[in-house]
């Protein structure tokens, strides 16, 4: 069984077409002035105080307070815009949890960030002095950095061992108030090649309607065309990832 050349034809000119769109959603987001950044949290119990009647008690204290639940909490902050900024003011908070000490980094250097001067200020203990009630809470709930140079492709992670007050998981969020900078929110997702995997699925598709275009254009034989659909269709999120990696590289190069 062939394909007849109307069905070549048309195949070929829905995928060309879908090609253009893709190509112009590429175009738009390189164009596009507004910068984006994400964060996701991820938490870890690392210790749990518990009563036993016959084995005994488990005691996790802070600064000899009784802690209930303790996590270790990463967060992590990208920069998928394709500027660079300079002076970003983040500020991490929590409502349901006490932040006990914390560490910082920026990925790939050696440097680490610095509070901001005013909330520096805010927390200044006089030496031979004691934190105030009111620096105590502040310190327990909000940190506030100061980051000099977010490059485009940029991540910024924050670690905090902290105290849940419920049973529940804690949450830790960020808020950045940037010119320009928009921050969004995102549930950690499984990578693939350091390619998150809706992103490789989604360009793996993409790929895939240009691979229907080219087989349909070249392949007589339906089966043959058939077959290496499928075994594309199960390795998608291969050459999708790699694609998206390409596609970064790209906009690093090219992008300003």
């Amino acid at each position: 069984m062939e394909l007849t050349g109307l069905s070549k034809e048309s195949t070929i000119g829905v995928a060309s077409g879908l090609g253009g769109m893709l190509v112009t959603i590429l175009t738009q987001q390189i164009l596009a002035r507004r910068g984006l950044l994400t964060y996701f949290v991820r938490h870890n119990l690392v210790g749990l105080s518990a009563d036993d009647a016959i084995f005994g008690s488990v005691r996790v204290t802070w600064n000899n307070n009784p802690v209930a639940n303790l996590f270790s909490s990463s967060v992590e902050l990208v920069n998928h815009s394709m500027q660079d900024y300079e002076n970003v003011v983040v500020r991490a908070f929590t409502n349901d949890s006490v932040l006990l000490n914390e560490k910082t980094e920026i990925v790939d250097t050696a440097r680490i960030l610095e509070w901001t001067p005013e909330f520096a200020n805010q927390l200044a203990v006089k030496t031979g002095e004691k934190p105030t009630q009111g620096q105590s809470d502040l310190y327990g709930k909000q940190r506030d950095y100061i980051i000099p140079v977010l490059n485009r492709g940029q991540v910024i992670r924050f670690h905090y061992l902290n105290a849940a007050k419920t049973v529940n998981q804690p949450t830790i969020w960020l808020d950045v108030l940037h010119k320009g900078v928009k921050l969004e929110f995102r549930v950690p997702q499984g990578e693939v090649f350091g390619v998150s995997m809706q992103s490789a699925s989604l360009a793996g598709i993409a790929l895939g309607f240009i691979l229907v275009g080219v087989l349909v254009s070249s392949v007589d034989k339906v089966w043959i065309a058939a077959l290496v659909a499928l075994v594309f269709g199960f390795l998608a999120q291969v050459p999708g990832a790699y694609t998206v990696k390409l596609w970064r590289w790209l906009r690093s190069a090219f992008g300003g």
